[in-house]
């Protein structure tokens, strides 16, 4: 046994590191980002409590008497101390509590809206990977030519453009111009195409370069032409070795693309109105809905957190120095 131990210790040693890292990260983000959201609702002006009560009743509806009503039951007339430590309490037993305006668990909600914006992000990460791979691999294996060129404008081009204006340009020319796809809104697998486009284009416009990059050093690289001295055909040295090599930055690259993805979700579900979590965060905003901001918020970080963590356990797979 003691062999056995010997033998996986070496290997395991850096993947429990990862870990044991990402783990303290999570419990850093879940603190830090459920102060500022805290923060950030209690800075907004206005009085919450009003805010809450039109959401439940409605402005026709709302009176003084009814927001006062809210404030002392949600508590809301309390010191803001009281008020952070009752949630951060709550959050050490893994319960974020309820909608201060719908009255479900919060969890329940996020689950709920977390699935329909996973379910984007996975389109927009398909849409990215089918332009940005292909443009990016013929563009690295013949730097400065037609393809490299053509890349480079379309890249700089697609990454000027802010994402609401390339969804309402979408939107203009397959929606209303072409009637071929819906506007917004979730009913079918039709209506993932122009949000999940809408984000890949703009994830496209820089990955398609980094792979560019990545492929165009491996091949001018010695232990390219070394396999090439060896007698290998250009086509196995690319696929055995360029590709292999050139995975390793180009995966690392999406965890840095998380941070754009994560906010781009928030942008591109209210343009499409896609019943996702960033659509949802927007209007529980409006609504002073602060159970549900920091539930909201800290899904979000949660989920960058789990994010880097694949990440750094795919590149220890890829990296052939790992092997």
């Amino acid at each position: 046994m003691r062999g056995v131990s010997d033998h996986f210790g070496p290997r395991a040693a850096p993947v429990l590191a990862i870990l044991a890292g990402r783990g303290v990260q999570a419990l850093v983000v879940a603190l830090v980002v459920g102060v500022v959201s805290f923060a950030m609702m209690h800075a907004l002006p206005g009085d919450a409590a009003y805010r809450i009560a039109a959401g439940r009743y409605g402005y026709d509806l709302m009176d003084a008497a009814a927001a006062e009503a809210v404030r002392l039951e949600l508590g809301l007339d309390r010191p803001w101390w009281m008020q952070l430590w009752s949630w951060l309490g709550a959050l050490a037993t893994f319960d974020l509590g309820r909608s201060l305006v719908y009255g479900s668990p919060v969890i329940a909600e996020v689950v709920t809206q977390l699935r329909y914006s996973l379910l984007l992000a996975g389109g927009a990460v398909i849409a990215s990977l089918s332009i940005a791979l292909p443009v990016g691999i013929a563009a690295g294996l013949r730097p400065g030519g037609v393809v490299d060129r053509i890349g480079l404008a379309l890249s700089i081009f697609l990454r000027a453009v802010p994402a609401f204006a390339l969804g309402v340009v979408l939107v203009l020319v397959f929606a209303v111009q072409l009637r071929i796809l819906p506007v917004a809104g979730f009913r079918g697998p039709e209506h993932l195409i122009l949000p999940s486009l809408t984000l890949g284009l703009g994830l496209a416009a820089v990955s398609s370069r980094v792979v560019r990059d990545v492929v165009a050093d491996a091949m001018s690289s010695e232990w390219r032409l070394f396999a090439r001295t060896k007698g290998l055909g250009a086509r196995l040295t690319v696929i055995r070795h360029v590709l292999r090599n050139a995975a390793l930055p180009v995966v690392a690259y999406v965890g840095v693309q998380g941070a754009y993805l994560i906010e781009g979700v928030v942008i591109v579900e209210t343009v499409f109105a896609w019943p996702g979590i960033g659509h949802a965060l927007v209007h529980d905003i409006f609504g002073r809905d602060i159970a549900m901001v920091q539930g909201t918020a800290l899904a979000l970080g949660l989920i960058y957190v789990a994010l880097n963590l694949g990440i750094d356990l795919a590149c220890r797979i890829i990296d052939p120095r790992a092997t």
